[in-house]
């Protein structure tokens, strides 16, 4: 936490202790079993876990970080400064699919922005257990928000002492405020292993049998994190049956497996309540059951139900991720993720049609090299990869064996294992093929064998969609190029150099645009600008933006003018769109500048003896906003030796650190710059961190000036 808009230092005591009473005082006055804070942190538009009770921090690290445009409900909480009451799993899975795909367990949450004196701090959030078709009643609003008005007082006063108001850290664990209490004397008398463990996953107790059954002495396991001491019980599989016992309150029972030890297979039941979760185990196997009343009668036709239900979440979250996932990259990096943990592969390739013949898009798990014998093959050859596309049909083969007997002759990757063969038809129309592999022999469900149809056609889907963008990209692309000046002007006394790189990620070409404008004999105009979006509606905009400020600047206006000028112009063309601009007019003989700036990162000045600064210049705000904005002008001096840096955000933002960390960072690159050396040299390094980065969100753009 910090309280600086835009520092990172450690968070206090003081705000420690605020956080910790806010987040008891709401669990208590809604009937929670667990609850929490999310922080707005040092990166924009990130919220941060900075507190949370009653569930073991770890388990929950998928969800420390939330960004704030994400369906989430603490992100909307956030964004609209409205409260979120999700009583039940029902409502929740209406509104909010993805936070339930990822905790598909029946529990309810309350979640409440946290704000104070027009400072938007956070969301207070409680989970307890869900009341199906009965929503949030009035108490029970009316003390969430006092609580979080409450907390946001104090944080306004902590702001204004000059205490943190932001998070970059792990959150904080709260000492559940219900005492747990252990097990007595009468639990080791009991054949079956017992465990108390606490709201943050704390061994309390463990008797005799447990530490018999585990492997490790009872004395041992008191006063350890449970998956510390049992290591076997964190495995990835064990995860959600921990977190459905948590959050949904109801019993869970599984079967637990341990390579060498004896004996091999535990049946491991969780029990939880208020003041923790009993954990027991017992030799032998057990049928497995998910939460819900059938837990604790025991298994029977609903409970064997819902473990269904329960292990085919994970291609539900395929599904949504899917929605997400705009390039073949990252279809089929999430199919990979999602895909073969849910029904355990090992193996995973998506060929591509184009031009009646099928292309080797993705692999994963099969031996190096085998593949690329069936890259390009034709529509006519009999291979089941190409069959399964022909036909419509998908094919199952349960061994190895009965692959090799169904096409004879056929190359083979491994003696065992099974092979499913999806087609890949969006709306009709053949995309490709997916090959699903398995290390061992196995038979494939009914349920197993619909489910992984039906999300083939969602591939597909994703991958038709993924080469419309592709398409769209490259028109981005192309435009950008047009638009973008093809070479800087050359003068006698100044040198500049421009660089440009388009995201590696998603919508890979944005806004971000410079140029180099010769105004008069004794004027040059260095200009860099970052409209917001990406694609060609952002790339467009950017050409008429740049028109515009070279119309402007070639008029002989001033810097502030030229920006005027240049914001009323985007709010008459309206796109629904903002940018941010820096223009500095250079007198080349005297070195001296005029600089004016509509929101956008300072520039850094590198001086003749290599000591380099961030330059404070006055600015407004973006353009597009407000049609009265003003631009004050600052001037500065362009000695010569010295390197005027001028560059937008994607060089120095990074996903979860402060943008202040990333101009630091190229500070330090451009002042440890040799010179004399070409400036172009120079460039090349500034961008080189960035350009190797494989998911880079933002487009980039830099423009360097040096006087001789």
């Amino acid at each position: 936490m910090t309280a600086r808009p835009d520092g990172d230092g450690p968070a206090s005591d003081a705000a420690g202790r605020v956080l910790a009473r806010a987040t008891v005082a709401a669990v208590r006055a809604v009937g929670g079993c667990a609850g929490g804070v999310y922080l707005r942190s040092g990166t924009e538009g990130l919220l941060r876990m900075a507190a949370v009770t009653g569930l073991p921090g770890a388990l929950f690290r998928p969800w420390w970080r939330i960004q704030v445009n994400r369906p989430y409900p603490v992100a909307e909480a956030f964004r609209s400064g409205q409260a979120v009451h999700l009583p039940d799993g029902e409502s929740a899975v209406r509104r909010f699919p993805q936070l339930m795909a990822g905790l598909p367990f029946p529990f309810g949450s309350l979640y409440e922005p946290v704000a104070a004196g027009g400072q938007r701090f956070g969301v207070l959030l409680v989970v307890r257990p869900a009341t199906p078709g009965v929503p949030v009643d009035a108490g029970d609003r009316r003390r969430m928000r006092e609580v979080a008005d409450g907390l946001g007082r104090e944080l306004a006063g902590l702001a204004a002492a000059g205490d943190p108001v932001r998070w970059d850290r792990d959150p904080l664990g709260v000492a559940w405020p219900e005492p747990g209490g252990s097990a007595g004397e009468a639990a080791d008398r009991l054949p079956l292993g017992v465990l108390s463990v606490d709201r943050q996953g704390v061994i309390g107790f463990a008797n005799a049998a447990a530490g018999e059954l585990s492997g490790v002495p009872a004395a041992r396991l008191t006063g350890r994190g449970l998956w510390e001491a049992l290591p076997w019980l964190g495995h990835p599989a064990f995860e959600d049956h921990f977190r459905g016992a948590y959050l949904s309150g109801e019993a869970v029972c599984f079967e637990a497996r341990r390579e060498d030890a004896d004996p091999p297979a535990v049946s491991v039941g969780l029990y939880p309540a208020p003041s923790g979760v009993t954990v027991t185990l017992e030799a032998g196997e057990r049928p497995g059951y998910a939460p819900g009343a059938a837990a604790r009668a025991g298994p029977g036709p609903g409970a064997a139900a819902a473990s269904r239900a329960s292990a085919l979440y994970r291609p539900v979250a395929l599904a949504i991720a899917l929605t997400e996932a705009m390039t073949a990259r990252q279809v089929s990096a999430v199919v990979t993720e999602e895909l073969l943990p849910a029904f355990g592969g090992r193996q995973l390739a998506i060929y591509l049609l184009d031009e009646r013949h099928l292309y080797l898009a993705w692999e994963t798990g099969f031996p190096r090299g085998f593949l690329n014998r069936f890259d390009g093959v034709s529509l006519d050859a009999r291979l089941p990869g190409v069959e399964t596309l022909a036909t419509g049909r998908p094919l199952f083969f349960e061994s190895m064996q009965h692959l090799a007997s169904a096409y004879p002759g056929i190359p083979l990757d491994a003696d065992v294992g099974a092979r499913a063969f999806l087609p890949l038809i969006a709306s009709g129309r053949p995309v490709g093929s997916c090959i699903l592999g398995f290390d061992a022999p196995r038979g494939f469900s009914r349920e197993e064998r619909t489910v992984l149809t039906a999300l083939a056609g969602l591939i597909a889907q994703a991958l038709a969609r993924a080469r419309r963008y592709d398409s769209e990209a490259a028109l981005a692309r192309g435009l950008q190029a047009a638009l973008l000046p093809h070479r800087l002007p050359v003068t006698g006394r100044v040198a500049t150099v421009g660089r440009y790189l388009p995201g590696s990620a998603g919508m890979d070409v944005g806004g971000d645009w410079y140029d180099v404008v010769e105004t008069g004999p004794d004027r040059l105009a260095l200009v860099i600008g970052d409209v917001q979006g990406h694609g060609v509606a952002a790339a467009a905009t950017m050409g008429q933006l740049r028109s515009a400020v070279r119309a402007f600047a070639l008029s002989g206006n001033s810097p502030a003018q030229v920006v005027r000028g240049t914001n009323q112009l985007l709010i008459d063309l309206d796109p629904g769109q903002f940018a941010s601009c820096c223009y500095v007019l250079l007198d080349p003989a005297s070195g001296r500048a005029v600089a004016a700036r509509a929101g956008h990162p300072q520039p850094l000045l590198r001086h003749a003896d290599g000591r380099t600064e961030v330059l404070d210049l006055a600015g407004g705000v973006v353009l597009g906003v407000d049609p009265g904005a003003s631009y004050p002008e600052t001037e500065l001096l362009l000695e010569p030796g010295a390197v005027l840096a001028l560059y937008t955000d994607g060089l120095v933002e990074v996903p979860g650190a402060d943008i202040d960390e990333g101009v630091e960072r190229l500070r330090a690159v451009l002042a440890g710059a040799a010179r004399p050396a070409p400036l172009t040299e120079t460039a090349d390094r500034l961008v080189a961190e960035a350009d190797g980065q494989a998911d880079r969100p933002d487009d980039i753009a830099l423009l360097l000036a040096s006087r001789s």
